[in-house]
């Protein structure tokens, strides 16, 4: 037996105690009351030990109900209205968990989420990688699911849509970054998991049931989109979709240099080809060629770590988009852009390193970038139901989860695992 059905055993032979104990303290407190008037009739003196039987029953009765409410908030903190896996500890192994989630407000979305895609950042939380993690930490911030219920002010969304949540779920709304609808830079953003909201309550992600959140970080997915390909755009798809139309890659006919070939990068593929670049993709690993260029459609593939290939490109791309998190050299792929040519990185490596020369002499740009804002966010994902845009997933169960975060670690995916949270989650 588990230790919540214990404690549910616990509360029903308490509760019966309970009421025998009350049952027989009303019963003495009758009898007493009625040998204390016959008492008074005769002119005698009533006992005093008479009273020490409903005196401790009414103490008894008192310790039991103090425990019976103690136990009662024990199973209903372990119960919760959420079902989840959370990680435990910095161990970073998930396992099932249930919570409470606040109950809709006059602004807010309640979805029932469907599915849940897989991102490094639920590995750097789940293992305390920062030394900021909350524990039991619920990851997971590329949420997708159906509209279930709404706030009385809601107008966007009604019961049934088809909705996303992103990597934030609050923010202050009135910033120059937020009036600017850069919700991501404002100061006050909250991270969908592991985030301090507004309310002093640590927030919880996509590995679970449903999730309450207000009306601005709700994203429509179109009819027709599956739920389990809209994940992973709203993490995946818009880090790198953002910086591409803030430097106006938008541009047929450009040059287009993709580093690394993982969640990220195969988006970044996929949006230049349909902004009609001509792509290249970057990679340590010679063994991505065939992936790269037959799977996602790429004109050229280059091994970074060649030399000579890495010399035969320099000075003909107008645009690089850098995913890649591990430290490597930046004045390499710098060279390989034209004379005021761009480099928008969105990987976390630990380092960057850059001579001013390489970047002075070329009027060449280093930018970073992160995420978007809501309104690039809904605008994306519109732009890939139009143009039919799909990220490239391998579907799990939720109980693959640990096994699943250990290949994310091996880089042992292609290209985005998501959860299929509706038909695995119990």
């Amino acid at each position: 037996m588990n230790r919540r059905s214990t404690v549910d055993a616990a509360l029903s032979w308490l509760r019966h105690c309970c009421l025998l104990n009350l049952i027989y303290l009303v019963i003495c407190i009758l009898v007493n009351w009625s040998k204390c008037l016959a008492y008074k009739r005769n002119g005698s003196c009533y006992k005093l030990h008479n009273l020490i039987t409903p005196f401790w029953l009414t103490i008894c009765c008192f310790l039991q109900f103090s425990c019976l409410a103690g136990m009662a908030a024990e199973s209903q903190t372990e119960s919760g209205n959420c079902s989840a896996w959370a990680a435990k500890d910095p161990s970073g192994v998930l396992s099932p968990h249930s919570f409470n989630r606040r109950t809709v407000r006059h602004d807010d979305v309640s979805l029932r989420i469907t599915h849940c895609g897989v991102c490094y950042a639920d590995v750097i939380w789940t293992k305390n990688r920062h030394n900021d993690s909350v524990y039991p930490l619920v990851p997971g911030h590329e949420i997708a699911g159906v509209v279930t219920e709404v706030g009385s002010d809601v107008k966007g969304f009604k019961l049934g849509d088809h909705v996303a949540v992103g990597t934030y779920v609050n923010s202050c709304r009135d910033c120059d970054n937020c009036n600017s609808f850069l919700e991501n830079h404002c100061s006050k953003f909250v991270f969908t998991f592991n985030g301090v909201d507004t309310d002093g309550t640590v927030t919880k992600g996509g590995y679970s049931s449903h999730i309450v959140v207000h009306e601005r970080y709700c994203y429509k997915i179109p009819d027709g989109y599956p739920l389990e390909k809209a994940a992973p755009l709203v993490c995946a798809g818009i880090t790198v979709y953002t910086p591409m139309m803030r430097h106006n890659m938008k541009q047929p006919g450009k040059s287009l240099g993709v580093v690394g070939l993982g969640g990220l990068g195969h988006m970044a593929v996929k949006f230049g080809k349909a902004f009609g670049l001509k792509v290249t993709v970057l990679s340590t690993s010679e063994s991505k060629r065939d992936e790269a260029i037959s799977l996602l459609g790429a004109d050229n593939f280059v091994v970074s770590s060649d030399i000579r290939q890495m010399e035969s490109l320099k000075n003909s791309l107008d645009f690089i988009v850098d995913t890649a998190s591990g430290d490597h050299p930046f004045d390499p792929y710098l060279a390989l852009l034209k004379v005021g040519g761009i480099m928008a990185l969105v990987g976390f490596p630990g380092e960057i390193r850059v001579h001013p020369a390489t970047l002075n002499l070329g009027a060449r740009t280093l930018s970073g970038s992160v995420t978007g804002g809501t309104k690039d966010t809904q605008e994306m994902i519109n732009f890939c139901t139009a143009n039919k845009i799909y990220p490239d997933i391998e579907l799990i169960k939720i109980d693959y989860i640990n096994e699943a975060l250990e290949r994310l670690v091996n880089r042992d995916v292609r290209y985005r695992f998501v959860i299929d949270i509706e038909s695995s989650l119990k």
